[in-house]
């Protein structure tokens, strides 16, 4: 199991420790497999440097209630002392030299300095027993005797051995020998009373005797105090910079991880001052401890020939324990810190993360909307093109976003890729970024293709509108007197046929393969636009070719040559003579009036007259009328006539 993939946590909609405000749902406590080992080791080593306090006795609240600092004063009287010599089997001595106010210290001050020094050495030691000497060579009895009193109903320790120095005054070690005698038995202990240093030297060697015993171990009381308090101020500093290291350690390990950006910075923040005033905390009480070693060992580099005490070679060893106890708290702790130092890096990227992301998200639903608002239909070419200039700015718009929405889901794969704790966070919102930016792109590409199409559909429409409004302009603008003549006629037939070429380099029949190639994308009335657009290009181009027919038609006919005919004898007095020759014009306009009427009523002129018919058969040559209906356009009639005979022109000036 990935070490950062496993978290302990229970996902909660709780306030913000640091701020109160209630936020989304996140994990109280989120500590990881590995920080969580982390951890353990951590309050594991921190254990171990209290429990190596306790082997070395240092803070032993139980045994030595009171510190040198608390003593000190009692301690310089120097009524008491350890120096730190041994007696047989290595039983520590204890020594109460010559002290002329001894009656006078008070019991507690007394059982004070007793209980501290019996305290000091090791219990191994204690076990042993301890050897005291009394020095009273200059004082008497009474004196021995308080001392003894005192001792034996007051002594903290295991006794093995009281070694008395009597008074060296004649009258003084008489009533002592005496006294002695008298009340050995009440002091219950072991008393030997010497009469001089050389009897002293046969139960103490003088190597562990100081000088003013006749020995030679170097003794200062003063730096004795100095390195005592030392010791036990440097203890204390261990014990309390690990307590505080054990109190931060857990305080990390519970802390609830705040659902915001800037409670977050607060957070690591206040953790990393926190933490950096524990590496300083560190670093001077190594520097007190390092120090401290170097006093103990400066004495044994004095002289070859000196050599540290049991006690200060037992000081010097806890001193260097400590230390690389108080070495090991820290790898430990570092080891910790890094960890959760990750965890709240980790943490404030993954609120910058969702911050930038819920963001990110708003704009791209805002440019979503606006797009969805945003029409794929008009209603003709100037409206599709104003659709397709909003449409690009809209893109041009989104884009800055869409592309920071990219960059933002690059940086969550990222993250992913990092080993973040956050990653079933992270990832989803990934894709969700990607899946937004894709609907967009897709439905801005899906509008404008569609409006592309949209507007080559309203051009096609346009321009089989202005063709067939040109169209019916162009076949109402054709006058009928033009057309009378085979000049007309042809260029009015070649006006129509340029016309109807007009329509094929207009492409106007592409309107319907659009419509058959867009029909899925068009709308209804896009739909019905066209086909209205379609059945109006039909209906013009029937008429066109109606009038293409008939145009044809007419231009297609040659006047034929006048024969000229002897009249008939019985028809010629009937023809009265003119006196004007009748001109073509102007026999024309009747026979087109006729030929007109003939068209309204629906009938062919050879068809409404019978006797008309018969005459138009006997006639050597007739008029030829040529009638064109364009019933499409209104119904008018257009006529030209193409010949006449003499016999008609005689006829029309009757």
């Amino acid at each position: 199991m990935d070490a950062l993939g496993s978290l302990q946590s229970h996902p909660v909609l709780s306030c913000c420790p640091k701020c109160g405000l209630y936020g989304q749902a996140y994990s109280t406590v989120r500590i990881s497999t590995a920080e969580m080992a982390s951890y353990h080791h951590f309050l594991v080593v921190c254990q171990e440097t209290e429990s190596a306090l306790q082997r070395n006795e240092i803070m032993q609240q139980e045994i030595r209630p009171l510190l040198a600092v608390d003593i000190i004063e009692q301690l310089h009287r120097q009524f008491a002392l350890l120096s730190g010599g041994r007696g047989n089997e290595g039983a520590p001595i204890i020594t109460f030299p010559e002290y002329s106010g001894f009656s006078e210290v008070p019991e507690e001050d007394f059982l004070n300095v007793v209980t501290y020094l019996t305290s000091i050495p090791s219990l191994d030691a204690a076990s042993i027993g301890f050897i005291i000497i009394i020095d009273r060579r200059k004082d008497k009895w009474s004196s021995v005797k308080a001392s003894l009193s005192r001792i034996a109903g007051a002594f903290p320790g295991n006794l093995q051995l009281v070694l008395v120095l009597r008074p060296s005054r004649f009258f003084q070690r008489a009533i002592a020998d005496i006294g002695i005698k008298l009340h050995k038995d009440d002091f219950k202990m072991k008393i030997v009373m010497l009469n001089s240093l050389s009897d002293l030297h046969g139960y103490v060697d003088k190597g562990q005797l100081t000088r003013e015993l006749g020995g030679s171990l170097e003794y200062c009381h003063s730096q004795w105090i100095h390195h005592r308090t030392a010791i036990e101020n440097f203890a204390m500093t261990v014990k309390t910079t690990a307590q505080m290291l054990q109190k931060f350690g857990t305080n990390l390990a519970e802390t609830e991880l705040p659902n915001d950006v800037q409670c977050t910075k607060d957070l690591l923040t206040a953790h990393t001052d926190k933490h950096n005033n524990l590496k300083d905390e560190l670093k001077l009480a190594l520097k007190q401890g390092t120090t401290l070693l170097g006093c103990i060992k400066e004495q044994a580099a004095k002289s070859e020939n000196h050599k540290l005490n049991p006690d200060e070679m037992e000081n010097q060893t806890t001193v260097e324990r400590l230390l690389a106890q108080l070495d090991e708290t820290e790898n430990a702790f570092e080891q910790f810190w890094c960890k959760h130092h990750l965890k709240l890096e980790q943490c404030l990227q993954l609120r910058h993360f969702e911050q930038d992301f819920r963001e990110v998200k708003v704009s791209l639903d805002s440019l979503m909307d606006s797009l969805n608002s945003l029409s794929d239909t008009g209603d003709c070419v100037a409206r599709v093109e104003q659709l397709l200039k909003e449409l690009k700015t809209l893109e041009e718009k989104a884009q800055p976003t869409v592309e920071k929405a990219q960059l933002h889901a690059l940086h969550g794969d990222q993250l992913i890729q990092s080993n973040h704790y956050a990653v079933d966070s992270i990832r989803p919102k990934c894709v969700e970024l990607r899946r937004v930016c894709d609907d967009f792109s897709n439905e801005a590409k899906k509008k404008t293709d569609v409006l592309s199409k949209s507007l080559q559909i309203h051009v096609g429409i346009d321009k089989v509108n202005q063709w067939c409004e040109s169209g019916i302009y162009l076949l109402a603008s054709q006058a009928v007197d033009k057309c009378q003549s085979q000049e007309g006629a042809e260029s009015a037939l070649t006006d129509i046929e340029h016309f109807l070429e007009s329509a094929e380099k207009n492409q106007l029949t592409e309107l319907r393969n659009l419509h058959n190639q867009y029909e899925v994308v068009l709308s209804e009335d896009i739909k019905t636009t066209v086909l209205k657009a379609l059945k109006r290009l039909e209906d013009v181009q029937e008429m066109f070719e109606k009038r293409h027919v008939s145009l044809k038609r007419l231009s297609a006919k040659q006047t034929r040559p006048v024969q000229p005919v002897a009249p008939r004898p019985e028809s010629s007095p009937k023809r009265p003579s003119l006196k004007n020759p009748p001109r073509t014009t102007g026999s024309q306009q009747p026979l087109a009036r006729r030929a007109s009427d003939n068209s309204n009523s629906g009938k062919q002129p050879v068809e409404a007259d019978p006797n008309k018919k018969k005459n138009i058969r006997k006639a050597k040559g007739g008029i030829k009328i040529e009638v064109m209906h364009e019933e499409s356009q209104g119904g008018s009639t257009h006529v030209v006539v193409t010949n006449e005979t003499e016999e008609s022109l005689s006829n029309r000036r009757r």
